[in-house]
């Protein structure tokens, strides 16, 4: 999490707690933005729902073509640098068919 080139990171409703986000801002500059969940008494605009949700929304998109065109979760490596290797492999041909500099 330190090596991110911007310290903000999306999580999701159950991902941390406010204590753990407020550690990890303080020990490594890494703040997470999450959702808040029904039972949390934090208030959150409107605005910044929308946000979220449409943000939400493309993560979970790009996620959703990975596991099920690029079979990103079926990755067998022995080491973690071939799964590494595999991983950005994946990331490239994806990136590659978005930019539209190759077909599907």
């Amino acid at each position: 999490m330190t090596q991110i080139p911007h310290p903000y990171n999306l999580g999701d409703k159950g991902y941390i707690s406010q204590k753990l986000q407020k550690k990890l801002y303080e020990e490594h500059r890494v703040a997470f933005w999450t959702p808040v969940r029904k039972n949390q008494r934090i208030l959150q605009s409107d605005a910044w729902k929308q946000w979220m949700k449409r943000k939400r929304k493309v993560i979970e998109t790009v996620f959703s073509i990975l596991v099920d065109s690029y079979r990103i979760t079926e990755i067998r490596a022995n080491s973690v640098s071939g799964f590494e290797t595999a991983l950005d492999g994946i990331l490239l041909a994806y990136s590659l068919v978005v930019l539209r500099l190759v077909e599907r």
